[in-house]
């Protein structure tokens, strides 16, 4: 559908945004699910790249809160932005304090979570720091005689499957690390520049090439087919995740509670199980 103009499409994103997240809050009822009728909704704003993280906390959460039923609503790092202020700011979603439809803003990356602050969007004082992205190596698991360190790739002769670097964070965070470690030099004409993180993992699981460096969380998803001979953090900047209140949080006590509990060592474990590292500080 064409826009006739930048107004007219933010209006038409906006009223789709807020639809969408009360479609997403209603479905339940309709089909009369009783068991979800009868607890309280947590709705968590988030990016699809945290959707395996977000499971693992939303359930741990949920069995120290059997009343309470978490729910995910998906959006990118811009349209999030979006979301949340349309439904702030028109006269389609306009909230009273406490009354909103989102409990949590989960963003991937802290710089939207910046963002949504300076437009007072979230809380202040609520950011709470609780996922690190982290570089793993990986070969395929059924290849006895592949590289099991970074350092044996360096005396090696084999090929290291990479992501591109003006494309992807992962391909800049990949590229900064060869660099500060001196292996970009060590390994030239053995790197396999691939489009991105699933292209990386394709190059070695086709063959063409012998190792590669993804994120953890990636690998986990791909444990069946992939193993992890390393743990790569020096040399790059990690992108730290956090979560924030929304402005219009609809029980604040809760959210609380659920701020602390990703910074708890039960959450800090489903953290590690889902590919991430914890943040060395609380993010208090």
């Amino acid at each position: 559908m064409e826009k006739d103009s930048k107004g007219q499409g933010y209006i038409t994103h906006v009223v789709r945004a807020f639809l969408s997240v009360a479609l997403f809050l209603a479905v339940p009822s309709w089909f009369g699910i009783g068991q979800a009728g009868a607890a309280e909704s947590f709705v968590i704003a988030a990016s699809p790249s945290l959707k395996g993280l977000l499971e693992r906390l939303g359930s741990g959460f949920e069995h120290t809160h059997p009343n309470v039923r978490v729910k995910l609503y998906f959006d990118s790092g811009l349209q999030l932005r979006q979301t949340i202020a349309g439904m702030e700011n028109s006269m389609v979603g306009q909230y009273f304090i406490g009354t909103g439809p989102i409990n949590l803003v989960a963003p991937g990356g802290d710089e939207v979570i910046t963002r949504l602050q300076v437009k007072y969007y979230v809380l202040p004082g609520t950011t709470r720091s609780y996922a690190v992205d982290q570089l793993v190596l990986v070969v395929p698991e059924s290849l006895v005689e592949a590289p099991g360190s970074f350092e044996a790739l360096a005396q090696g002769r084999a090929r290291l499957a990479i992501a591109e670097r003006t494309r992807t964070r992962l391909g800049a965070q990949t590229a900064d690390m060869l660099r500060a470690s001196g292996m970009e030099e060590v390994l030239k004409g053995r790197l396999d520049v691939a489009t991105d993180g699933r292209g990386v993992i394709d190059h070695v699981l086709s063959g063409q090439a012998d190792v590669g460096i993804i994120w953890g969380d990636q690998a986990v998803d791909q444990q069946q087919r992939l193993r992890v001979v390393g743990v790569i953090n020096k040399g790059y900047k990690p992108t730290v995740h956090s979560m924030a209140m929304e402005r219009y949080c609809p029980n604040r006590r809760l959210c609380e509670e659920f701020l602390d509990y990703i910074q708890s060592a039960e959450a800090q474990k489903l953290v590690r199980q889902a590919g991430y590292a914890v943040p060395p500080a609380s993010g208090r």
